[in-house]
């Protein structure tokens, strides 16, 4: 009993230990995709290049 409890907590251990590390190692890519997805959305905002207006359909 002693060393399936020693078995599981190793187990949780790791993989923690590997989530945490995928994490750390993504973080600044999720930033960096956060901006350049912001920075684009208010491209189009300033920019207006919308489709919205469907006055003008042939």
């Amino acid at each position: 009993m002693f060393w399936k409890i020693v078995g599981i907590v190793a187990l949780i251990w790791i993989a923690l230990a590997l989530v945490g590390a995928l994490i750390k190692g993504l973080f600044w890519i999720l930033v960096v995709s956060a901006v350049v997805f912001g920075l684009y959305m208010l491209f189009k905002a300033i920019s207006g290049s919308d489709k919205k207006d469907l006055t003008h359909i042939s």
